[in-house]
C-alpha cells in the first residue's frame, strides 16, 4: 500500500500537463519566454550591412575619410602636452561617435524589431534582479554538461562551418580583384574592400537568419517543456486563484446576504404569502400580462420565513396558512419560477380567496 501511494504521488508530481494561462502570464512577467538570440544576431547583422551598403559610401565613408584626414593633418603637427592630449582625446571621441552613432542606432532598431516579432511588447526587470541561484556552482556545472549545452555547442559549430564556407566561396570568386587591390589607389581599394565586406555581411546575415528558424522552433519547444506543470501544480494553482477558504466563505456569505436583501425587497409586491405557518413561507405574485401562472418571488424556512411574514404584514400582504401547499411550493420551485401545473388548482383556490378578501376590504 505504501508503494502504491509513493507511485501515485510520483505521477501526480510528474510534469506532464501543458502550462495554464496563469502560468504563462507569470512566466512572461519574469522574462521567461521563447526567444532565440540567433534571430536577434541575424537581424542586427542584416540591418547594419544593408545600411552600410546603401549609405556607407556617402555617409559613413565620408565621415571616416574626414576623420582620418583631420588626424593626419592636425594631430601629427601638435606638440605632445597634457592639454593637447586632452583636446585630441575628446575630439577623437566626438568624431568616432559621429561615425558609429548611425550604425549603433540601426543595430538597436534591428534588435528591438527582432525581439518584438518573437515575444511582442514586453518590459520586465525581473531578470536583472540579484539571485544567488544563478552563481550556484553545482547548478552551473549541470548547465554546462546538460543536453541544452550540447545543443548550443552543435549550433555554434554548425554556424562557424557555414559562415566559413560562405566567406571562403565569396573570396574565392573575387580572388583576382582581392589580389590586385595593392596595385590600386587608396580610394578604389577601400571601396572594393568595403563592397566585399558588405556582401559578406549580408550573405552571412541571411545564412544566420535561415539557421535561426529551427533554433527558434527549438527554443519554443524547450520553453514549453520547462513550463510544463504537474497535476498537483494545477490543483494548487486553482486553490490559490480561489483564495483562502475563509475569504471564500465570507465572500459567499456576503453574496447570500445581498441575494436575501433583494428577495426581501420583492415581498411587498406579492399578492399572497403561503405559510406553514411557522417553518415555511412562500410569496407569490400574479400578473396575467407578464406570465400565465403565479411566480415565486420569495421563499424561506425558519428565520427567513418569519422575516418574510413580518415584511408581508407590514405592507398588508395577505398571509394564507396551508401546510401541504407551502411545503410543496418550497420544495418544487425556485425564486423566479412559475408554480408547477400540478399545484394550479390549489393556487387558484388561494388566489380566489385572496381576491374575495381584498374586494371585501375595498367595499368597507
Amino acid at each position: 500500500m505504501k508503494e502504491v501511494k509513493i507511485n501515485l504521488q510520483f505521477f501526480a508530481e510528474e510534469k506532464t500537463e501543458k502550462a495554464t494561462p496563469k502560468k504563462r502570464q507569470d512566466s512572461r512577467k519574469k522574462g521567461q519566454v521563447a526567444k532565440s538570440t540567433d534571430v536577434n544576431t541575424a537581424f542586427i547583422l542584416l540591418f547594419v550591412f544593408i545600411f552600410l551598403w546603401l549609405f556607407g559610401g556617402g555617409m559613413v565613408g565620408q565621415a571616416l575619410y574626414d576623420f582620418l584626414r583631420h588626424n593626419f593633418q592636425t594631430y601629427l603637427l601638435m606638440d605632445v602636452t597634457a592639454r593637447n592630449l586632452e583636446i585630441m582625446f575628446w575630439d577623437i571621441i566626438v568624431q568616432v561617435a559621429v561615425v558609429l552613432l548611425p550604425i549603433m542606432l540601426m543595430a538597436m532598431v534591428a534588435g528591438v524589431f527582432a525581439s518584438f516579432i518573437q515575444v511582442g511588447v514586453m518590459f520586465t526587470t525581473e531578470p536583472l534582479k540579484f539571485n544567488l541561484k544563478k552563481i550556484d556552482p553545482i547548478k552551473g556545472a549541470k548547465r554546462i554538461f546538460s543536453a541544452r549545452a550540447l545543443v548550443e555547442l552543435a549550433k555554434s559549430l554548425l554556424k562557424i562551418t557555414f559562415v566559413g564556407v560562405v566567406v571562403f566561396v565569396l573570396i574565392w570568386f573575387n580572388l583576382e580583384d582581392v589580389m590586385l587591390i595593392s596595385q590600386k589607389s587608396v580610394e578604389i581599394g577601400f571601396a572594393q574592400i568595403a563592397t566585399l565586406t558588405a556582401q559578406m555581411g549580408m550573405l552571412v546575415a541571411l545564412l544566420l537568419l535561415l539557421l535561426s528558424v529551427p533554433d527558434y522552433i527549438y527554443q519554443r519547444y524547450d520553453n514549453e517543456k520547462q513550463m510544463r506543470m504537474s497535476k498537483k501544480d494545477i490543483k494548487d494553482e486553482h486553490k490559490n486563484m480561489e483564495g483562502d477558504p475563509r475569504i471564500k466563505s465570507k465572500r459567499k456569505q456576503k453574496q447570500m446576504e445581498m441575494a436575501m436583501q433583494r428577495m426581501m425587497q420583492e415581498v411587498p409586491k406579492a399578492d399572497v404569502v403561503i405559510t406553514n405557518p411557522t417553518h415555511y413561507a412562500v410569496a407569490l405574485q400574479y400578473d396575467d400580462q407578464k406570465s400565465d401562472a403565479p411566480v415565486v418571488i420569495a421563499k424561506g424556512v425558519d428565520f427567513v420565513a418569519q422575516k418574510i411574514k413580518s415584511i408581508a404584514t407590514e405592507h398588508d400582504v395577505i398571509l394564507v396558512e396551508n401546510k401541504p401547499l407551502a411545503r410543496a411550493l418550497y420544495g418544487q420551485t425556485e425564486i423566479g419560477d412559475q408554480v408547477p401545473e400540478s399545484l394550479f388548482k390549489a393556487i387558484a383556490e388561494v388566489l380566489a380567496y385572496v381576491y374575495r378578501l381584498k374586494n371585501k376590504q375595498v367595499g368597507k
